[in-house]
């Protein structure tokens, strides 16, 4: 075991968990931080990968403090809205720097936001504000960029219509967009964790895809012709963007129709593309669209 203590706050969660499951494969002492009263089955789960447990009301500083000490970084998985992303992470991240933490990677896990004007992307333009909140504070940052999860694409969201053998695709066919799944993201960012040397922005792409190779890689999967839908531009989509909001606010919702309109309309519109990828700064093996969608299909069949 390496002596690399990670100090984790969001493990329970699903992208938390994965992480925890590779850390533990790299043999790193891990420390979560979770929420009192957080059941004994999510618990048990993390104990028996080797975290150290701890509750914390993100309230209690000094107990923040002290739960982070001696930790070489401390890691945030969390999900949430404003009350998360941004006040929340701020409380972590004030307890990391008082508690003389090196380094701290927040939950920045998504496309390139900080391409993303205001008002374009909700959930995007929190983690841009925590960014500037951040990068204020006495500690080393490394944001992990993956693109979108590719997971989505087995029907989460509506990119390919399996039962109509059409890609949907709002703007240019041909225009390439960044998708990671969740366990490659998960397996990059525990390596990340426990590398010093890391960079302010590290960005992954475990395929590049566009609308165009989606429907080559779904005829070829079934043998059967899959057709480009084209509703109309992204200048249209925009706008059904702002229709569904007003009908449809779900302020209070992390991922109300109008949010994950609002990531389609980025990623067709390639203002998130990343310039550069780090996919070849550790020993992974990247999970292309073709093979999880040809998975994905044999589990429905």
């Amino acid at each position: 075991m390496n002596n690399k203590l990670v100090v984790i706050a969001g493990a329970t969660g699903d992208l938390g968990g994965r992480v925890v499951r590779e850390l533990s494969k790299l043999n790193a002492p891990m420390r979560a931080i979770v929420r009192p009263g957080t059941s004994n089955s999510k618990v048990k789960v993390l104990k028996d990968y080797g975290c150290d447990v701890i509750e914390v009301d993100l309230n209690d500083h000094e107990r923040l403090i002290k739960a982070m000490t001696g930790g070489t970084v401390v890691l945030s998985v969390v999900a949430g809205l404003r009350d998360v992303i941004i006040d929340g992470q701020t409380k972590l991240l004030n307890a990391a720097v008082a508690a003389k933490v090196p380094r701290f990677i927040p939950s920045d896990f998504a496309a390139d936001f900080t391409k993303i004007p205001e008002g374009e992307n909700r959930n995007l333009n929190f983690r841009l504000e925590f960014m500037k909140i951040a990068e204020k504070a006495d500690i080393r940052l490394t944001s992990i960029l993956n693109g979108g999860f590719m997971d989505m694409l087995t029907g989460v969201a509506p990119f390919v219509l399996f039962k109509f053998d059409r890609i949907l695709c709002w703007g240019r066919a041909d225009q390439l967009m960044d998708w990671t799944t969740i366990d490659d993201t998960a397996k990059f960012t525990a390596f990340a964790a426990l590398d010093e040397t890391t960079p302010r922005f590290l960005k992954i792409a475990g395929d590049e895809i566009s609308a165009n190779s989606l429907a080559r890689d779904m005829t070829e999967i079934t043998g059967r012709t899959h057709k480009i839908l084209n509703p109309g531009g992204l200048g249209l989509f925009k706008f059904m963007i702002r229709v569904t909001r007003l009908l449809v606010p779900g302020a209070n919702e992390l991922y109300p129709p109008w949010q994950g309109m609002q990531y389609m309309h980025n990623l067709y519109s390639g203002i998130t593309k990343f310039d550069r990828l780090d996919n070849d700064r550790y020993p992974i093996t990247w999970t292309k669209a073709k093979s999880l969608l040809s998975n994905h299909l044999k589990t429905i069949k």
